[in-house]
């Protein structure tokens, strides 16, 4: 090496920094060992792979593969066994009594508004519906753990997080029936919640498409904290099923959101199918959590019927993923789908109906709190009963408010897309409006908000 040579290195590790590599990538003294960099070629006599790809390899003289079914499963952690017991009374579950009746009760709301609006589609009065029965846990006991203003991004299963954030029954209904009063404006199938008071994006059907926006997010969020140590320091979180950990977007996500040390965390539900395909025709490894170590995430597998454990794994979590700037990591919650895929699914032309209703009465996160309660005897039959009794009301009140309000305007078919509409999509619009003038029968739009004035008021004409 020339001394010009190394004296120009010199130069640049100066300006760079000692914490820095020559290759441009920026490694901090708090990477693990293995991810931080060295100014000098590996000795003749090294005991250790320094070859960039794999920092501090030891060398050996033995050909093994690993082989990834004759190691250990990654293990499940829980607080709370299936007979509502504390494992470790010493720890205790870290959640006030008051705060653990709470969860309940928007638990047991979740499940018997999900059990209505399964029967009001089977009546034809929804398009379409999608329940969380055995999943209630992972999204009402997370999303109680996490701070308000943390971003959430959302599959399609987690309508407990829009619930316990305080997204109202009023609210649902309105987005289920794409009424006026629908914050989508009518622009989106049901079940497709979103809410920026809530700090929660609106969900979309294309899955896994949630996962990159969630890693991009959070790389927006650390620099927001950076800049502003006085704020309260934020955290994204993303959830999303097993199935749509087998997409691309799902790897390209967890790469970037380590690689950029990201302050977000990755909440996959694994409750055994992506719609109808079981978990062993999806992968071979061990389940989710197992990727989290290849993409050098810290990594938590829970029991996620065990809502205590959802609980402190989201406490810890968070605030793992705020030391040091940031850092990603992957919380894999095992849970059972009891209910079908969606409304437009029947479950049991793959599964035994036998492996559900054993699975129902088996365990499930409802039944697992309530007998903590019970044990500390905050609750009873008498309690259930009228509770049931009171959120059943609550919900077909709010159902039939929504079914009668009117649908949105028929402006916002054509608004919010372009800041200005192009004279196309004004000439589309009075395209439109002849039709319903020709054919008034057969497009009856009394029941949108404003009728037929919603277009003039697109063509700046008076209505009437």
């Amino acid at each position: 090496m020339s001394f010009r040579y190394t004296s120009r290195r010199l130069r640049i590790q100066k300006l760079l920094g000692p914490q820095s590599c020559l290759n441009g990538v920026r490694r901090t003294a708090n990477a693990p060992l293995w991810q931080r960099c060295r100014g000098v070629a590996s000795t003749a006599n090294a005991e250790k792979v320094l070859f960039p790809g794999a920092l501090n390899s030891e060398f050996t003289d033995k050909l093994e593969f690993m082989q990834p079914s004759q190691q250990n499963a990654i293990a499940t952690f829980r607080v709370m066994n299936q007979f509502g017991e504390i494992i470790d009374k010493e720890i205790g579950v870290e959640t006030e009594d008051e705060e653990a009746l709470q969860i309940y009760k928007n638990m047991v709301k979740l499940s018997i508004m999900d059990l209505l609006m399964f029967e009001a589609q089977r009546q034809g009065r929804l398009s379409f519906y999608m329940v969380s029965a055995g999943e209630e846990g992972i999204s009402i006991g997370s999303a109680s753990a996490l701070h308000p203003s943390d971003v959430a991004f959302c599959q399609y299963r987690e309508a407990g997080v829009y619930l316990q954030r305080g997204f109202k029954l009023s609210d649902f209904m309105n987005q289920l029936f794409a009424n006026a009063k629908d914050n989508g404006l009518g622009r989106n199938m049901p079940v497709h919640y979103g809410s920026k008071e809530l700090n929660i994006h609106t969900i979309s059907s294309t899955l896994a498409t949630q996962i990159p926006h969630a890693a991009g997010a959070a790389y927006a969020l650390k620099m927001q904290n950076s800049q502003n140590p006085d704020q309260q320091p934020r955290v994204a979180v993303c959830y999303f099923g097993e199935g749509a950990a087998s997409e691309g977007d799902f790897h390209a996500a967890l790469n970037i959101a380590a690689t950029r040390q990201v302050p977000c965390i990755f909440i996959c539900r694994n409750n055994g199918y992506a719609i109808s395909t079981p978990t062993s025709d999806q992968y071979r490894g061990d389940g989710i959590a197992s990727r989290g170590a290849g993409y050098g995430i810290a990594t938590l597998r829970v029991d996620g019927n065990d809502i205590f454990a959802v609980r402190r794994a989201t406490k810890h979590a968070r605030a793992l993923a705020l030391t040091n700037g940031g850092q990603p990591v992957l919380i894999e919650m095992m849970a059972y789908r009891v209910g079908h895929h969606s409304t437009s699914d029947d479950s049991f032309a793959y599964r035994q109906r036998v492996e559900v209703e054993d699975w129902k009465r088996r365990d499930n996160p409802i039944t697992r709190l309530r007998k903590w309660l019970e044990g500390r005897e905050l609750w009873d039959d008498a309690r259930e009963k009228e509770l049931r009794s009171t959120t059943r009301k609550e919900v077909l009140k709010a159902f039939e408010e929504a079914e009668k309000e009117k649908k949105p305007s028929l402006r916002h078919a054509f608004e919010g897309v372009w800041e200005e509409l192009t004279q196309e999509q004004r000439d589309h619009v009075k395209e439109m409006r002849g039709v319903i003038e020709r054919y008034p029968r057969e497009y009856d739009v009394e029941g949108f908000e404003g009728g037929v004035g919603g277009l003039d008021e697109i063509l700046g004409k008076k209505e009437g």
